[in-house]
């Protein structure tokens, strides 16, 4: 039986203090003592939501994997979009990817540490995608280190629950829209559970090693390095975490730990990857300033996700009046008659809109269309994306500032729409929503590219975009 949901301040006041000291300056000092580069693969690119200048790459033979990892950044994204893909796809490229990095990392003499990082609420091609890259990369006998706590996105994991904050109260995760996901959906909010359903038995759940609240915040780096090291090989650890206090405490002990020759591939959400890059928690946002290119065109979102927080932050941006409307009927796009029509349609109202200095809106209606299984869903998902991507491709005019709403929305509208090949995190515009600087191969070199997360932000999110964007 699930937890019920609860009140957040109740339970984290419960908890034992944190750990009393920063560790910062101790993680950025072993980054520096370890001379290798992070590679964070990421299944859409919502993972950089918690970064700031590092480069992203949408492309990864090895001759520009060998080039960045020889760039003075200490880590790289490879926007790999797995997500978007079946089970044997995303496995296929994680197999591709891991083989490119491996050679890499031989051609250059640069060792690697591999972050997996997927959606916070638990969904994403585990375990396939991570044992077809540690097998590429003849590491099959790593262990997996599980790190879905997320703070900008309120995901926290407490004795071993995963919890989601909804409408002020956290709530188990396998409770919550993210559960049912038509591809990725899940049963338990137990990541025990929760590992044994993903590996379908293959790692039970009384086989899966916990590191809790307590160990981290009791006994700080040492003792979590301990129960590293008794993670057995291709076993499967579980991160708890509240807080960023608490991942410099993990991420410290990580450093022990791989002193005494215990390495893992880690499958995270974004906080951890921040963390890991030595990265300090500023708050500091990005203005309009830094996000609204010159000229008097109109602003653009792009609007794919169909998460319910999602559906009430577009309702609330329509409600200010500040942008046009376009909603792209997603049943005309499901049939080979009308998808045309209804294309060009949105495409010739969005390029006037646009030219005469409107900002718009292109939005999917708003029913979700699932298929009979996790395939079909996924294929309707990418028809639905690459009517979007159409729809981008064919702006005649560059927008003052551009906005995609949703992963695999912004992923796509990135390397097919406007053909990004490498990108600079340059910060956020909202807690857990990144900025990219594109580059110049990009169809408009250096403007600013906000990627906005499904599942991330409040009910007014979008609306205080646009009025901060507003001429």
């Amino acid at each position: 039986m699930e937890n019920p949901a609860i009140q957040p301040k109740e339970l984290l006041s419960s908890l034992p203090p944190e750990w009393p000291e920063s560790l910062l300056a101790e993680i950025r000092e072993k980054i520096k003592l370890a001379k290798s580069k992070v590679v964070i693969l990421d299944d859409d690119p919502t993972g950089t939501q918690t970064s700031k200048n590092i480069p992203v790459l949408t492309e990864w033979n090895t001759d520009i994997l060998a080039r960045e990892l020889t760039s003075e950044a200490p880590a790289f994204f490879v926007l790999t979009n797995s997500r978007s893909m079946t089970a044997d796809e995303a496995s296929h490229l994680a197999q591709e990817l891991g083989h490119n990095l491996l050679l890499a990392s031989r051609q250059t003499g640069v060792q690697v540490s591999v972050i997996s990082r997927s959606d916070s609420t638990l969904r994403g091609h585990y375990p396939g995608e991570v044992n077809a890259l540690t097998e590429a990369m003849e590491g099959d006998s790593l262990p997996h280190l599980l790190i879905p706590f997320f703070l900008e996105g309120g995901r926290y994991t407490i004795d071993n629950i995963h919890y989601v904050l909804e409408d002020g109260c956290l709530v188990p995760a396998a409770q919550t829209g993210f559960a049912k996901d038509a591809a990725f959906g899940f049963s338990n909010s137990d990541l025990h559970l929760w590992v044994e359903e993903k590996t379908e038995g293959k790692v039970a759940a009384d086989r899966v090693v916990s590191v809790s609240l307590g160990d981290i915040r009791y006994g700080g780096p040492e003792k979590v390095a301990k129960i590293y090291l008794s993670v057995p090989d291709r076993g499967v650890c579980v991160v708890n975490a509240v807080s960023y206090r608490d991942m410099e405490v993990v991420v410290a002990a990580l450093f022990l730990a791989a002193a005494q020759g215990r390495e893992f591939l880690a499958r995270t959400a974004a906080s951890f990857v921040r963390t890991r890059l030595g990265l300090e928690v500023t708050g500091e946002l990005l203005g309009k300033e830094e996000l609204v290119s010159s000229g008097r065109n109109g602003g653009l979102f792009i609007v794919g996700s169909y998460v319910e927080k999602t559906g009430r932050q577009l309702e609330e941006l329509l409600q200010t009046g500040l942008v046009q409307g376009l909603e792209l009927d997603v049943e005309k796009l499901m049939n080979f008659d009308t998808r045309k029509i209804e294309l060009s349609r949105v495409i010739d109202k969005l390029n006037t809109s646009v030219g005469a200095g409107q900002d718009t809106v292109v939005y999917t209606s708003r029913t979700l269309i699932t298929g009979k299984n996790s395939e079909e869903s996924l294929r309707i998902g990418n028809l639905i994306s690459a009517s979007l991507i159409e729809v981008v491709h064919n702006l005649v005019v560059q927008p003052r500032y551009l906005v995609a709403k949703g992963g695999i929305t912004s992923s796509d509208v990135a390397t097919k729409g406007l053909k990004v090949k490498r990108a600079i995190v340059i910060g956020q515009v909202q807690p857990g929503v990144p900025v990219w600087e594109l580059g110049g191969e990009s169809a408009y070199p250096g403007m600013s590219y906000i990627v906005y997360p499904g599942n991330v932000g409040s009910d007014e999110a979008l609306a205080n975009i646009a009025k901060m964007l507003a001429k």
